[in-house]
């Protein structure tokens, strides 16, 4: 115990409950206790929408957790930036600088302060930060001065500017992408190759699985309804819409099938998407079931499961849909690109192509036997290649590379 182990800060400073708050916990779960001292660092102790809070969760795991309460951003601030955007409107590099210099000085500035004096106080190894650079920026600068190495986990495609790219190849010991996609980003906007690493996400491919059928009867489905579904928060990144706009065109084209689409989670366009079927004449046809505990029995009951992001890390939900046999439909972004390969693991669709889409749903549709080989080859990649434990391994391999402190 102690002198052995990696001293570990996880800072998170996210405010939402996502998938890579998912993976962070599978991995806090496994990782090895007698090499690695985990301490985590939260900006907001958020919720699932049942109310547990990854407080709860940390504390249930034995696992040590600070939180940095977040200022509300002062109204001299808020003035400053519309000033500033007016000042800048013909240059959106000089804009986005301007703004960065004024929440420099009343949020990211403090934050290094307490990033800063938690790490000298715990003498902390290794600063592992659980989101994509661009929102880690003050991690970066906390460990200045001090000989903790900083291990950044980018969870979904990046998007980084010249100046947090010059950051990170400054001050980052190593970056994990969850898929080579997220890696070739990375790579693409100029961080330095020896920095990347590509670690894939993973699932527990040994737990129990349910087979959905207490699903369809609680949703008042018969054997014949077909059940398109999503599981995921209701925000723009995800695309309900076009989701939609595509089973308008499904039911138009199929105004006899027994069908329902069914979306799993909650979020901010809950409204919009309910009115937008309404538009449609399709509501009766589209159950919003709100936050599920038991969201992988949904994901069992689908015939299709539908995932049109306008981006992506390396999404669990269609790992998790391979490993229960539910054929994906997806967006062409990365990471569901390197999972779904089209007509083999799943069918791809380009984001936004309201038409491809509906024709992969009519595919399923239609071809039971083409449903069941998708399904047959996306489990067999699932468990071949994307084992949880490949993942906790490949995270600990790369913490384990840091130099550790010395005295």
């Amino acid at each position: 115990m102690g002198q052995d182990r990696f001293k570990i800060l996880l800072l998170d400073s996210g405010k939402e409950w996502g998938g890579g708050t998912n993976s962070m916990l599978e991995l806090l779960k496994r990782i090895d206790r007698d090499k690695f001292e985990i301490s985590c660092c939260f900006y907001n102790d958020y919720a699932r929408d049942n109310g547990e809070t990854i407080g709860q969760i940390l504390n249930s795991l034995n696992v040590p957790v600070f939180f940095i309460p977040q200022a509300k951003q002062p109204t001299w601030a808020k003035i400053s930036k519309e000033v500033l955007r007016t000042l800048f409107f013909f240059s959106s590099n000089l804009r986005q600088k301007a703004i960065y210099a004024v929440d420099k000085i009343w949020r990211i500035n403090p934050n290094i302060r307490k990033i800063h004096s938690l790490l000298e106080l715990g003498q902390f190894d290794i600063l592992y930060m659980n989101n994509q650079p661009s929102s880690n920026v003050e991690g970066y600068y906390s460990t200045d001065g001090l000989p903790t190495q900083i291990v950044q986990h980018c969870r979904i495609e990046p998007v980084l500017s010249r100046d947090v790219v010059r950051i990170v190849n400054k001050f980052c010991h190593s970056i994990i992408s969850v898929s080579q996609g997220v890696q070739e980003q990375l790579l693409r906007r100029g961080v330095r190759k020896e920095l990347c690493f590509t670690v894939f996400n993973g699932i527990d491919i040994n737990q129990p699985l349910p087979d959905g059928k207490n699903i369809r009867e609680t949703l008042g489905t018969t054997e014949e309804t077909f059940i398109f579904g999503s599981i995921g928060s209701l925000i723009n990144r995800k695309a309900h819409q076009f989701t939609l706009l595509a089973l308008d065109k499904f039911n138009r084209t199929f105004p006899e099938a027994k069908w329902k689409m069914v979306f799993v989670g909650e979020g901010p366009n809950l409204r919009k998407l309910i009115q937008q079927a309404s538009t449609l004449n399709i509501l009766d046809k589209v159950v919003f079931t709100g936050f599920q505990h038991n969201a992988l029995e949904y994901l069992a009951a689908f015939d299709t499961f539908i995932l049109g992001s306008k981006s992506e890390g390396l999404p669990r939900v269609v790992l998790e849909s391979m490993l229960l046999k539910t054929p994906v439909i997806g967006s062409n972004v990365t990471g569901t690109a390197e999972l779904v390969k089209n007509t083999e693991t799943g069918m791809l669709f380009e984001y936004g192509d309201i038409e491809m889409l509906f024709n992969h749903m009519k595919t399923l549709y239609l071809n039971e036997h083409l449903r069941n080989e998708i399904a047959l080859q996306a489990n067999s990649v699932v468990r071949e290649r994307f084992a949880i434990e490949k993942y906790v391994s490949g995270v600990e391999t790369v913490l384990s590379s840091v130099n550790k402190q010395q005295g």
